[in-house]
């Protein structure tokens, strides 16, 4: 097996986090294709999304927990091979109430990848190596973004939207084999938490009141919202309002990577002469310039895709700095509950994400408009949590805590 600190082991965690990711974004071209065949309306298929995102939250309420008593690894391969199931009920699927049921049971196995590629992180690294390491893997994880669009588009033109979920079950069950023969368990078997129900809300109580967690956490939820307020709308937005063909959609959408990608490595950069709150007001402030931008444009009715697609793309470098920063920035003061804290933090995340794009589903007027005041909104908001919640209480353990392996 790799060393804990072998760069591919950062690597292959990347890999098992980009899971989650490849489930929403190779399935993105799809969603005008599956309301023509199911004969339902752009809410009900938008709500796919949404449900997905929602059994992601829950989800990782309960696997942080069994991580932290049983483990990293044996969770994140049981979370792969349910997901792999669960991508062959979609492939299955012959209507939207079932597809919406397999899309939820999907979340709730793709969801261990990121809460437990997370608390892995934490475990192996410093809290202030965290969040350079953070970027980092965002950054290798940005090369499933890029090209999962484009494959999707590709599959749905060739084979048909349910190729798409054969290709992720394949993937899933990649992971399952790599996980369980390529990366060592990097929780110490001191730091196991009992699996108890007063032991889990006495952990959750103390996660849940400590200001830090909860300015970053909510700041990240909300900058998040907006990356899927994007990835609910564009598709709709590009493909049936802008006339985008399926198979072009993912060359459009890797603009918006290379703005996350900028974003992740200009963090990595700065991370050397700044402290990981100086990083994080800079992509805030990035985000809502960004933001702003593209609901002007909307506003203005200038109805173009290089209106949509560059001030996204511009939001993305924000939210390429920022989302490492307040990962790190959440988890540094629980390094003996990381798989908790991890849980809770992508529980708010999700739940948030999920409100975001059901609003863009609900809302949608046939234009850019809806999705771009929403996105707007959420870095507006994103920044005055930060100013609020996160300026006043930084986390300590940014300089204090030790990696909990160490």
């Amino acid at each position: 097996m790799l060393a804990l600190t072998s760069v591919w082991t950062t690597i292959l965690l990347a890999a098992a986090v980009a899971l989650g990711p490849l489930a929403t974004d190779m399935y993105l071209p799809a969603l005008p294709q599956i309301g023509s065949d199911f004969s339902t309306g752009t809410d009900q298929v938008q709500l796919t999304l949404s449900l997905y995102m929602l059994g992601f939250a829950l989800a990782q309420l309960i696997c942080g927990p069994l991580a932290d008593r049983f483990g990293r690894k044996p969770i994140m391969i049981g979370g792969f091979l349910l997901f792999a199931l669960a991508s062959v009920g979609c492939a299955l699927a012959t209507n939207i109430e079932t597809l919406m049921l397999c899309r939820f049971l999907q979340a709730l196995g793709g969801s261990a990848g990121p809460v437990l590629g997370r608390a892995a992180i934490r475990d192996i690294y410093t809290p202030r190596e965290a969040a350079r390491i953070m970027a980092i893997l965002a950054s290798i994880m940005a090369l499933a973004p890029a090209i999962a669009p484009t494959i999707g588009g590709f599959l749905v033109s060739g084979l048909g939207w349910a190729s798409i979920f054969i290709v992720l079950a394949g993937y899933a069950l990649v992971m399952a084999v790599v996980v369980t023969f390529g990366i060592p368990e990097p929780m110490r078997p001191e730091y196991r938490q009992p699996l108890r129900l007063c032991s889990l809300l006495r952990n959750y109580r103390t996660i849940a009141t400590d200001i830090s967690f909860l300015g970053y956490t909510l700041t990240n939820a909300l900058i998040f919202s907006g990356l899927f307020a994007f990835l609910s709308g564009s598709s709709f937005v590009l493909i049936d309002f802008l006339g985008v063909e399926p198979e072009h959609f993912g060359l459009f959408f890797a603009c918006i990577v290379v703005g996350y990608v900028t974003g992740n490595l200009t963090a990595v950069r700065l991370g050397s002469r700044l402290v990981p709150d100086q990083i994080l007001v800079r992509g805030l402030t990035v985000a809502v310039v960004g933001g702003s931008i593209m609901a002007g444009l909307a506003i203005a009715e200038i109805y173009t895709v290089w209106a949509v697609i560059l001030p996204q793309a511009l939001f993305m470098v924000g939210v390429g700095m920022v989302l490492p920063q307040t990962m790190a920035g959440a988890m540094a003061n629980f390094p003996q509950m990381a798989g908790s804290a991890s849980a809770l933090f992508g529980f708010s995340q999700m739940a948030v994400a999920a409100i975001a794009g059901a609003l863009v589903g609900h809302l949608h007027d046939g234009t850019s408009l809806v999705m771009a005041t929403i996105i707007a909104a959420s870095a507006a908001a994103a920044l005055a949590s930060y100013l609020v919640l996160v300026q006043r209480h930084p986390a300590a353990g940014f300089e204090s805590q030790p990696a909990s392996t160490r």
